[in-house]
């Protein structure tokens, strides 16, 4: 079923005072069969104002569109649960020999230790096994970071609580159209408007389209530290991105991450690489990234994914 959104400029007047005003605003919508005035009173909603007298619209236009996860918006009602009922959405990029991750990383190397041809010298006529050998950076794929990745102190993969990391409530912030090439950094006002507390919270930027390219390590979105503050003040358990860093990477940033730091010093675990995050709600489904129990290792790829109910 095809989404909606309201592109307008808007102005909205107090009944107790002052005005505020808006140009160039996208809102979900839960049809396109929406009058002016209910596009009014659901903005309102989404801003979360009180004593509202007056709300005027400009240059209003309806266009077909994705939602990216405006509160107040009956999303069901737009089409996103009943297609995605009883679904178990993958977010994990596939692990190959000579997969390239992380610009500058190993690929990962698979080899045969015991192939099905030299079982049968082994096991019963008919029964036949494949073993095989894979060597590999933890930083491969789609992976979780531990606090031991960052501290030589921290809990490492082995050190990790379940229940952290299974069945999470995911706030899922569709932010492809919400930052520029001059402006790549995600900051708390991006992320204000949710309830994170508990929460695993992904950040969709749409940049998984260039993994396994050239320009996957360069312009790539990020949070900033700032944003990671907001996210641990908040409450949230897991943070997420489907891009090549939760921080930035660029020779600019001096080799700075505050974001890891931030994060990991304060238990709040990292997923990076996720893929497929446009296929999730922004509200409503449970997200699951767990690691092998690994000891003294700081990072390990996961299969990451989710449960739409």
């Amino acid at each position: 079923m095809t989404d909606y959104r309201a592109h307008f400029d808007f102005a909205i007047s107090f009944a107790n005072g002052g005005e505020l005003s808006g140009t160039g605003f996208r809102l979900d919508l839960p049809s396109a069969e929406v009058s002016e005035a209910e596009i009014g009173r659901l903005l309102v909603q989404h801003l979360g104002l009180a004593l509202v007298a007056d709300v005027e619209l400009r240059g209003l236009r309806i266009v077909a569109e994705p939602h990216r996860g405006s509160r107040g918006v009956d999303v069901g009602a737009a089409g996103h649960a009943d297609a995605a009922a009883s679904r178990v959405v993958d977010l994990s990029h596939r692990i190959r020999a000579g997969l390239l991750t992380y610009p500058g990383l190993p690929a990962p190397v698979i080899t045969p230790h015991l192939t099905r041809e030299d079982s049968l010298a082994t096991y019963a006529p008919g029964t036949e096994f494949a073993m095989d050998i894979i060597t590999m950076i933890g930083n491969t794929g789609t992976y979780l970071d531990s606090p031991f990745h960052r501290y030589a102190d921290g809990p490492d993969l082995a050190g990790l609580d379940l229940a952290t990391l299974v069945g999470l409530r995911a706030e899922v912030f569709h932010l492809a159209d919400a930052w520029t090439a001059e402006r790549r950094g995600i900051r708390p006002e991006t992320l204000a408007d949710r309830d994170v507390r508990g929460a695993a919270v992904l950040l969709h930027t749409g940049w998984d389209r260039h993994f396994g390219t050239p320009a996957y390590g360069r312009g790539a979105p990020f949070l900033t530290g700032e944003g990671a503050q907001w996210l641990i003040d908040a409450g949230a358990v897991l943070v997420g991105i489907d891009a090549v860093n939760i921080d930035d990477t660029a020779a600019d940033a001096g080799g700075e991450r505050p974001a890891h730091t931030l994060l990991l010093g304060a238990g709040v675990h990292v997923v990076e690489h996720l893929t497929n995050l446009g296929a999730l709600p922004p509200t409503g489904a449970r997200f699951t990234a767990a690691p092998p129990a690994i000891e003294g290792f700081g990072t390990f790829p996961v299969r990451a994914f989710a449960e739409l109910p």
